[in-house]
């Protein structure tokens, strides 16, 4: 079975609107997509700038966040509705960041989840173990943990609408990188788990994308493990040259 190859740029909270364009016009440069799917996720203020400019190409703009509300008072955030009013059809929820620093629980991720689905915005689900869980052999069960209590309650067709994007936290922005044995095991443990819940036919249309300084020196060993359908890729994405690198891995 074929899944969808996918490598995406998380910007995070860099880049101001001018260095946003400026970034798109080299991405809009560089023509290869090595047959994969390429999606950019630059900040809230520059999103529909990034939709515009990227309007007749394929490469698509992703947020990074959502709120688990359609609307209310809650200053500051940013809704599902409001990111589908203007084009937005993916959004990235879950990432480590999200968890650590705003306290994004089991729950709230959940909602989140639903709020998107039920705006037609199909998610990038991350998840992921501290250097703790690992050393002490506790990374399976905070995995499948993380997994279950925000997903487990989809019905077997809303999964076509999710991408899963392992994170491990000790290799990101550290400069560590899981080894290719390392990301291809859990990789492998998360289909089998999906698979148990679910079945093994959903499980291998999954795409399980990877997320841990992933460099254009490591990407093709990454991409090439059975159970790796691509990257969430971090600062790497904020070059185009080395993004492009990495999209030109498989």
């Amino acid at each position: 079975m074929t899944r969808k190859k996918i490598v995406a740029g998380n910007w995070k909270m860099n880049n101001g609107l001018q260095e946003t364009e400026i970034l798109i016009n080299e991405l809009l440069a560089e023509t290869n997509h090595s047959g994969c799917e390429v999606m950019v996720a630059p900040s809230f203020v520059s999103l529909k700038t990034a939709i515009d400019s990227l309007n007749d190409n394929d490469i698509e703009v992703v947020s990074q966040n959502v709120h688990q509300s359609n609307d209310g008072a809650y200053t500051g955030e940013v809704s599902a509705k409001m990111l589908s009013s203007i084009g937005i059809k993916t959004t990235i929820i879950g990432h480590s960041e999200r968890r650590e620093y705003f306290s994004e629980t089991h729950e709230i991720l959940k909602n989140k989840v639903d709020i998107s689905l039920q705006n037609s915005i199909k998610i990038i689900f991350c998840f992921g173990e501290e250097l703790k869980d690992r050393k002490t052999n506790n990374h399976f069960n905070i995995i499948s943990n993380q997994i279950s209590e925000s997903l487990f309650h989809l019905s077997s067709s809303d999964w076509d609408n999710i991408i899963l994007a392992y994170e491990p936290i000790w290799a990101i922005g550290t400069g560590e990188t899981a080894s290719s044995d390392q990301v291809q095991e859990m990789h492998s443990f998360i289909r089998n788990f999906i698979g148990q819940k679910y079945s093994n036919e959903l499980a291998q249309k999954i795409s399980i994308l990877y997320g841990g300084s992933v460099k254009p020196n490591n990407a093709k060993e990454i991409f090439s493990m059975t159970d790796v359908d691509g990257g969430l890729i971090g600062g790497a994405s904020l070059k185009s040259k080395d993004f492009f690198s990495i999209v030109n891995s498989f």
